[in-house]
């Protein structure tokens, strides 16, 4: 399945910049492994050592929070948008 990747500016660097690209993976988990065999780095600032989602990274299919689906097993079916987005903190 081919899906579209949004990619927040501060990970734009791993992409050439672009704040879209594409990717493959019938689940969350073989998308980002697909990311990270096109633009090499990505994967360690999405994923922590364990090899789950990073506390402070958001990951959406389509509107979906991916926290509150089936995490790196959520589907991601043929012509989804993922979008990453950091959290962001502050006072």
């Amino acid at each position: 399945m081919s899906v579209t990747v949004r990619i927040p500016t501060i990970l734009r660097t791993y992409t050439g910049g672009k704040a879209e690209v594409s990717a493959d993976g019938a689940n969350l988990g073989e998308v980002i492994t697909d990311l990270e065999k096109n633009h090499t780095g990505i994967a360690a600032r999405v994923l922590d050592d364990q090899g789950k989602l990073r506390r402070f990274v958001n990951v959406y299919v389509n509107d979906d929070d991916v926290r509150f689906e089936q995490g790196l097993q959520t589907a991601t079916p043929d012509g989804a948008g993922v979008s990453i987005i950091p959290a962001v903190a502050g006072g």
